[in-house]
């Protein structure tokens, strides 16, 4: 009689049942939620894969001609952004701007010119990255291109303000993002692509500015997300299947001797 006593006084009480049907269905959600994670990161993979393929291919593309105005509207990163283009035309290079840059060479700027096209519009082109010292166009006179020319590179497009990058300041001439409207607003040009062109590694006379330094790549870190949620997935379904077993396993919620 004691021992049984004893058994009683020592056994942790139990929850009631309201609470233990709260905690599986807490559980169950948990489960559904986590799997529905997993599934999304599975589809994200898999875009993030087909995208790489489809940038990889534009990179390695030969050149095509730059979008017209045309088709100004209907451009978007997922399907022309670094695609590989060839554009001839003239710099205007009074109206260059320098934007902020860091580059596996250093921190610098990147030089971007605007390009004058024969039907009156213009693009502007990242010429490439120069140091503070080359910053001023005198001294790199020997790159600072007359005439007509023809530019190859990769399309790019706008870029937005962002938590990572500065906003622009006109009025100071200070810029941190490669925003062809608001430069093109500072410079005074009427009419430019939305877009701008990061110009190839052809070295330009007397060596600045440097071109050729666009980083193409993408984070594609999806796969671990994928096992995170479905391992998370898997612990909550089990702690389910514990719950289910040890709380309901005969039908009837556990109850404590009597």
């Amino acid at each position: 009689m004691a021992d049984t006593d004893h058994e009683r006084g020592s056994e942790a009480p139990r929850r009631s049942l309201p609470a233990r049907l709260a905690i599986l269905g807490l559980l169950a959600a948990a489960t559904a939620a986590f799997t529905a994670l997993g599934v999304w990161q599975v589809q994200r993979l898999f875009w993030k894969a087909d995208l790489i393929a489809r940038v990889d291919a534009r990179v390695s593309a030969a050149p095509v001609s730059l979008p017209g105005p045309q088709r100004w509207p209907h451009i978007n990163p997922a399907d022309d952004e670094y695609t590989r283009v060839s554009v001839s035309g003239r710099f205007l290079n009074d109206k260059e701007a320098h934007v902020v840059a860091s580059t596996e060479i250093g921190p610098g700027y990147w030089v971007l010119t605007p390009l004058a096209l024969s039907d009156g519009t213009a693009v502007l082109v990242n010429r490439g990255f120069v140091t503070s010292e080359k910053r001023d166009p005198a001294n790199r006179v020997a790159g600072q291109i007359a005439g007509d020319t023809t530019v190859t590179g990769l399309l790019r497009i706008s870029e937005d303000s962002s938590w990572i990058l500065r906003k622009n300041d006109p009025a100071a001439d200070r810029w941190y993002r490669r925003a062809p409207a608001e430069i093109a607003q500072a410079r005074g040009l009427p009419t430019i692509a939305p877009f701008f062109i990061d110009a190839d590694a052809k070295p330009n006379t007397g060596g600045w500015p440097q071109g050729g330094l666009t980083r193409v790549r993408f984070s594609n870190n999806h796969l671990v997300y994928v096992v995170t949620w479905f391992a998370l997935a898997l612990l909550a379904a089990g702690a389910c299947v514990y719950i289910v077993r040890s709380e309901f396993g005969d039908g009837q919620p556990k109850r404590r001797n009597e």
